[in-house]
Parts: structure tokens; sequence; C-alpha cells
């Protein structure tokens, strides 16, 4: 009788064990979430990467001024990308690929004004297609740190570009403009969101 109370203790402290691996198991980041993290860590590399040479090639100092606040900006923001996919278990790109490597090659093979044009358009086009990612990942994820990050994120990204809309306008280099799917517009008020209607964002206050 005593063995088959013990045998019956142990079966519950082997339930009691796998509870936990099978919450965590439970607990995994949906496809959406995942591919959200990975993608903005690829954007991030990238603007990384774009704005340390920009500080380094760009002729116009306002070229200069602007690379150096997306370096930092995105530099902190992939720190916090970096820790909650090692959080969440969700593994990362470790370096660029697609048009995002393509577009740092020509960079790098690019000088003078035709550099300052060049990345310009790129870190505009890049960050249209990052904030409508984090608009998707905030109005369709599931996993409230990820869903946290997007929202923290957005009104950095959109202040990139509304800084970014004001020098292309000046330099004369064309804006994105808005699609079916909606893409920021310039003043920081109003960005769409995911399915083409518009929401709402505070424009970031100057500190």
């Amino acid at each position: 009788m005593l063995g088959i109370k013990r045998l019956g203790l142990l079966a519950v402290l082997v339930l009691v064990g796998l509870a936990p691996a099978a919450a965590a198991q439970a607990a995994q980041p949906s496809e959406q979430d995942t591919q959200y993290v990975q993608a903005v860590h690829q954007a991030n590399l990238y603007e990384i990467e774009a704005g340390e040479l920009a500080q380094q090639k760009a002729q116009s100092q306002e070229v200069k001024e602007l690379a150096q606040k997306l370096y930092i900006d995105h530099t902190q923001l992939d720190q916090s990308v970096r820790e909650l996919a090692q959080q969440l278990g969700i593994e990362l790109p470790t370096e660029l690929m697609g048009e995002q490597k393509q577009g740092l090659e020509q960079l790098r093979n690019a000088s003078g004004e035709e550099f300052d044009r060049l990345w310009v358009t790129q870190s505009l086009n890049g960050h249209v297609t990052a904030i409508q990612a984090t608009q998707t990942e905030i109005s369709q994820g599931s996993e409230p740190q990820v869903v946290q990050l997007a929202q923290t994120a957005l009104p950095v990204l959109q202040a990139h570009y509304d800084a970014l809309v004001q020098l292309a306008e000046h330099m004369g280099i064309p804006v994105p403009q808005a699609s079916g799917t909606g893409t920021p517009t310039p003043g920081g008020t109003m960005t769409p969101a995911p399915g083409g209607t518009t929401t709402e964002t505070p424009v970031p206050q100057q500190s």
C-alpha cells in the first residue's frame, strides 16, 4: 500500500515537473511576432551600418547629423530587440540579406552628392517599410512583450521618417507617397494602420 502511495506521489511530481516545460512550449511566440522581431532587427542592422557610413562619407552636414541620430536610436532599439529575442528564444539573423544588403553595397560604392541622395532615399523607403511592419505587429501581434516593443518603436520610427522627409524636400528628393496599404505621412500627425485605414499618432515632442 505504501508503495502504491509512493508511486502516486512520484506520478504527481513528474506531472508537476512536466508542467513548466509544457507551459514554455505553449508560450512560444507566434509566426507574426517572430517575423516582426527578425524584421526589425534586420532594419536596425541596416540603419546602424548605413548611419555609420553616412557619418564618414556624407557630403552634407545635415545628412551627417541625421545619420548620427539614426545610428544612435537604432543601436539602442536593437539592444532591446536582442534582449527580447533571447528571452523568447527567437533566432536573429546575423547579417543583412536581400535588398538591404544590396542597398548597403550601393552606399559603399557611392560618394559625394550621389551618396547623400542615395542614403536619404534608402532610409526613407526603409522607414516606410518598418513603420508598416510595426503597425501590423501592434494590431495583429499576440505576444505582449513584442507588441510593447512595437509600440515603443513606432514613435521613434515616425520621428525619423518626418526628419528624413524634411531633409528630402530640402534636397529635392522624391518622397514615398501613400499606397493602397498605407504609408506614413509627413508631419507625424497621421500614420496609416494596416489595411489602408489611418490612425492618429502623436507628434514626438522635442526635448
